[in-house]
């Protein structure tokens, strides 16, 4: 089997990712094969209530989420180059993300609630439709 050379590593930097950093680091066995990536829903309003705000707060969001991913780089020696931070929906900006950096495994964290979720978590589960590599779902 001929190992991953580019992975991409979408976290949530609000939930337990540590796990899922660390074993993506493992399949890779070089930390500069890793593409971290945070994507944040767009502060025009606040998710899933519908509440708008009076400006968009999408950029303070960016920055306070590249400050947590640069410290989870420098914590496990991925270069800044491969960290991400996206505006959008989370499984789009993931997609996207992959296509960009031509990434052959997506590793994703996963602590879903019923059904199918259950087995993946909802974006781990939208992130495996239209996907074209391959997704490891880590269970947190």
């Amino acid at each position: 089997m001929q190992g991953y050379e580019t992975i991409l590593v979408p976290i949530d930097i609000y939930s337990d990712y540590e796990l899922v950093v660390e074993k993506a680091i493992a399949i890779a066995g070089n930390s500069h094969k890793i593409h971290l990536l945070y994507v944040a829903y767009p502060q025009t309003n606040v998710e899933p209530y519908g509440l708008f705000l009076e400006r968009d707060f999408s950029e303070e969001v960016r920055e306070q989420a590249l400050r947590q991913l640069k410290d989870v780089a420098a914590k496990h020696d991925i270069p800044y180059s491969h960290i991400n931070v996206e505006i959008g929906s989370p499984a789009d900006e993931i997609h996207h993300m992959a296509e960009k950096i031509n990434a052959d495994l997506i590793v994703v964290g996963t602590h879903g609630q019923s059904g199918l979720r259950l087995l993946l978590g909802s974006t781990a589960n939208a992130v495996l439709h239209g996907v074209k590599t391959d997704v490891l779902a880590v269970k947190v």
